[in-house]
């Protein structure tokens, strides 16, 4: 490639020298001299022309390049000839390479003529920018010792993009060799400064441009570990910029935190750390990658309780995470906040846990965990009763089996329960089986839970780890009064018996949503695992109310619960005992519960069914219930009693009342054919629907008939065989509930809100 002009010994016109970064401090930014308007030739002549590029003004940007395909051209040469070798023969000979930008050097994949050896960032004593005038290459220079390096683009865009791309690997290397070995720390706050300003002006656009400077600084604050109080507030102030668009590093994030726990009143936690935590709860995608930045926010956290205003403090941040509109436009910001708050309850049992289970310890995991491999293998544990057994003044746990959570460890001491090891390598039953995995961490409830056999289990918390509980149990509460915020808490929090009053708040709030997906919450989602509901009903591990709670529960899930019968089924079996007490304490949902057990026939035992009525016939209001559920099923007998119409139409715009006061006009044990086309009737008529034991036809057309009615309708109509639901408000959970319905036949859904994949799922259970 011909590299000279039109001919070998012409000079080029309208030239121009960059500024050389010899004359620079390490720190210096580009020049930002004009080039001369063009066309004014008073300056002197010289073998090229070397035009300054203002990437400040132009905001040019351009991405950090790692690799790529280049031209090649090295000349040896003493400086003073450089003008002359210019415009000789030996330019013509150029080499293509693939040139790698590592840490060091510029590296080619086919290492032989000019690049034959890696070239050093070190060695580099000028970076310039050529172009000729008459011959457009586009090259930039390396000036070497004892000869220049030229590089040649295929256009002006791509020279750019090599020259800032080896400036910024070049200056980033130097300042990691300044940095390494720092003498005076009022000289290296000032190379930080520095460091940080060339970051943010660099025309680079690349995450790496601010991630290179917090990773020096981060290696730079961890190998000097002993820093006055006011050097880290200076090295916070000084990196505060990289940070509002950039996650902390491991290392940085460790050296906030060791901030927040010894300085939580400096009010670098306010202004400088207050918009990175935000910023993390905003975009972290996955703590479990990024365990420090959640131990950070944690850290912020408790700093913010240490405040004179405290929790009143936590609560304004809460606050100004979820925004002061209805609904919080950061979607990640809830997960977030549940993620910190479970990792700091589960750091208030550590100790305890560790000493069970041979986790990892949060100094461990600081470090660097342990191979699974390496860690000695778990022992099965057997409790030891103090003697003599005087109860301390402690808080009592009793932990069930509950849903899995897996929380990171943190830092805890407890010395009131004395476990002994034992060794015995032929237990195949162990209480705690090793991870299959390095990271996996232990399950909080099944750490805690000692013997199965033990109903009750004291564990002290001293009293910074019991404040952490408090702190964080309050932000729970303060989670669950948003109520865009409560269907998603309902389902990340899952059943964790800590005794705070805080957590029985939310779930209090659970239980009065009146929206399924948070309420049904309360329901344990995998057989033999308790949910809230188990552990809030009386003789339940958090249960301290008399069964309060318990009985709220009950009365929401029973008013929404599509599987109604299948509910009362699991009460009989696993509550009755709790409901029983309730209704002889006078509780009018358990008394209403124990009704619909009778009116259902869920109970089948003659015995447990005399105890149930005796149980009625205690108090004022079983014993007014139960005669009303006497004087229903003498109603019923008579209504499902042989003989009355085959076929009945009620006339349009009639409502509920009116089939209702219909119903209870004679026997209709024969209607087998019922339509309520454009009447006016609800979900509530499904009440009086199914007392209705040969209804094989029901025609719903045009009414507002819905997913409840459909519910009830699925557990109680068996031999119905067809459905006309066309223009109903049903959705895909209510039509989801007929696929129990065997007998069911002919089902018409035009004009519903069925959706395709409801639509297929029903074809396939059809």
């Amino acid at each position: 490639m011909d590299f000279n002009g039109s001919g070998g010994g012409n000079e080029l016109h309208n030239n121009q020298f960059y500024p050389s970064e010899e004359s620079k401090p390490l720190l210096g930014e580009i020049s930002t001299q004009q080039p001369p308007p063009e066309g004014n030739n008073n300056h002197k002549a010289g073998p090229c022309s070397k035009r300054s590029l203002l990437h400040s003004s132009s905001g040019m940007r351009y991405k950090l390049l790692q690799e790529g395909d280049i031209q090649v051209c090295v000349v040896k040469h003493p400086r003073t000839f450089l003008s002359k070798i210019f415009t000789s023969k030996y330019l013509r000979r150029w080499e293509p390479h693939h040139l790698t930008l590592t840490d060091s050097s510029l590296v080619s994949a086919t290492p032989t003529g000019y690049m034959e050896a890696p070239l050093s960032y070190s060695t580099i004593e000028d970076l310039q920018l050529l172009s000729w005038d008459n011959a457009p290459k586009y090259c930039v220079q390396l000036s070497i010792p004892g000869g220049t390096v030229l590089l040649q683009a295929a256009n002006s865009y791509l020279r750019d993009q090599w020259f800032h791309s080896i400036q910024w690997k070049k200056k980033i290397y130097k300042y990691r060799k300044v940095l390494n070995n720092p003498s005076r720390w009022d000289v290296v706050l000032k190379e930080i400064r520095a460091l940080v300003d060339m970051a943010l002006t660099s025309p680079l656009q690349d995450e790496s441009i601010h991630q290179a400077p917090l990773h020096i600084i981060s290696t730079l604050l961890a190998e000097n570990t002993n820093l006055s109080a006011q050097d880290h507030e200076n090295i916070i102030v000084a990196i505060a910029p990289l940070l509002e668009n950039n996650h902390p590093p491991p290392d940085l994030c460790e050296f906030f935190c060791k901030h927040c726990r010894e300085r939580p009143r400096s009010m670098v936690v306010i202004e400088v750390f207050t918009p990175v935590v935000q910023r993390i709860l905003k975009h972290n995608m996955d703590f479990g990658k990024c365990p420090r930045l959640r131990l950070f926010t944690q850290e912020y956290i408790l700093a913010l309780n240490e405040l004179n205003a405290g929790m009143e403090v936590v609560k304004k941040f809460i606050h100004s995470m979820h925004g002061p509109t209805g609904q919080c436009p950061h979607p990640r910001v809830l997960p977030n906040l549940v993620a910190v708050c479970l990792a700091a309850i589960y750091s208030c049992y550590e100790e305890f846990i560790n000493s069970r289970d041979n986790s990892p310890s949060l100094k461990e995991i600081r470090n660097g965990c342990q191979q699974q491999s390496e860690r000695k293998p778990p022992m099965p544990l057997r409790l030891l009763r103090p003697e003599p057994p005087t109860p301390p003044p402690t808080t009592t746990l009793s932990p069930p089996p509950a849903l899995p959570l897996s929380p990171p460890p943190s830092i805890v001491n407890s010395s009131e329960i004395l476990v002994e090891l034992e060794r015995n390598n032929n237990t195949t039953n162990t209480l705690h089986k090793a991870p299959a995995e390095g990271d996996r961490e232990p399950n909080l409830i099944d750490c805690l839970l000692v013997s199965p056999a033990l109903n009750a289990l004291s564990i002290q918390l001293p009293a910074h780890a019991d404040r952490v509980l408090g702190c964080f149990a309050l932000i729970l509460k303060m989670l669950s009064d948003y109520d865009d915020w409560r269907p998603a808490l309902a389902s990340l929090l899952q059943p964790i018996p800590f005794p705070k009053e805080e957590l029985k708040y939310v779930i209090q709030r659970f239980a009065e949503d009146p929206r399924q997906e948070v309420h049904s919450c309360l329901l344990s989602v995998r057989s033999g695992k308790d949910g809230w509901f188990q552990l809030y009903s009386p003789g339940g591990v958090a249960c301290d109310d008399d069964g309060e709670l318990f009985a709220s529960m009950v009365h929401i899930l029973m008013g929404s619960c599509y599987k109604t019968k299948k509910f009362l089924l699991s009460l009989a079996e696993n509550k009755l005992g709790p409901c029983m007490l309730l209704a002889l304490r006078g509780n009018q949902t358990m008394v209403e519960i124990l009704c619909l057990m009778l009116e259902y026939n869920i109970i089948e035992n003659k015995d447990t069914q005399l105890q149930i009525i005796s149980t009625l016939e205690s108090t004022q209001v079983g014993l007014r219930m139960y005669e009303q559920l006497c004087d229903r099923q003498r109603e019923l007998k008579e209504l499902q009693r042989k003989g009355g119409p085959t076929r009945l139409t009620l006339p349009s715009k009639s409502t509920d009342a009116d089939l209702a006061r219909l119903l209870s006009s004679g026997s209709f044990g024969n209607l087998e054919n019922l339509s309520l086309a454009f009447t006016n009737v609800t979900s509530a008529c499904a009440e009086q629907l199914i007392k209705l034991p040969s209804l094989k036809q029901l025609n719903l057309w045009s009414t507002q008939f819905g997913d409840a009615g459909l519910r009830l309708l699925s557990e109680h109509l068996a031999c119905l065989q067809v459905l006309n639901l066309c223009e109903t408000p049903v959705t895909d959970a209510g039509l989801l509930s007929l696929s129990s319905m065997k007998s069911l036949c002919s089902l018409n859904m035009n004009s519903t809100k069925l959706t395709a994949d409801t639509y297929e799922d029903l074809k396939v259970r059809g």
